[in-house]
């Protein structure tokens, strides 16, 4: 009975510290140890923000398109590396497919110019500047606002799959994106009326 006992109490210590082991090693995961994942999120965080830094700096508006190609296919990657494979096409197929090419179009159509263009600088890059930070302090507080309370059921659905970026979009977000494509199609007209009203002045 006693060795009985004794047997007993040492498989309940073994199954106890097989059970913790797991815990330790998410304790001794950390900020300052982080994955390859996190380490290729951060790198291409700062790459993308200085494709995003130079589209908005650079003084030739071609320049500044193909930059923004850089910058939204940077965020494609950081969805891939957040498993989102859907909204990453999405964003490939998209933003760096449909709206780049449609602001190279409404370029070629309005003939603007190709190199170094003056007219590109405002001079009023403090009051950008300063636009932009509350422009992005203000996002953030809402994202961080927003989520602060949400949880991510690991048992449900991917987050990011087909199934429930679908759902949620033509569930919430209808109206915004039928806003957004008529946007763009308002873009696509302004640029072709510009582009005639020109040649109809050299005439």
């Amino acid at each position: 009975m006693i060795l009985a006992a004794a047997a007993q109490r040492v498989a309940q210590q073994a199954a106890q510290q097989a059970a913790e082991q797991p815990v330790l090693n998410q304790q001794t995961h950390g900020f300052l140890s982080p994955t390859g994942v996190e380490i290729a999120f951060l790198l291409v965080g700062l790459v993308t923000l200085g494709a995003a830094l130079v589209t908005v700096t650079t003084r030739q508006l071609v320049h500044a398109a193909l930059w923004l190609v850089v910058a939204l296919g940077g965020v494609a990657v950081e969805y891939l590396l957040l498993t989102a494979e859907f909204i990453a096409w999405v964003q490939v197929l998209i933003y760096v497919g449909s709206v780049v090419v449609l602001l190279l179009f409404g370029l070629m159509l309005t003939k603007a110019p190709i190199g170094h263009s003056p007219d590109a600088d405002s001079r009023n890059r403090p009051v950008a500047a300063a636009v932009a930070l509350a422009a992005a302090g203000a996002l953030v507080w809402v994202v961080v606002d927003a989520f602060r309370t949400t949880w991510i059921d690991l048992d449900g659905a991917v987050q990011g799959s087909t199934a429930v970026t679908g759902e949620i979009l033509f569930r919430h977000w209808v109206l915004p994106f039928e806003a957004l494509s008529v946007l763009l199609l308002a873009a696509l007209v302004g640029a072709i009326v510009l582009s005639r009203r020109k040649k109809e002045e050299q005439r």
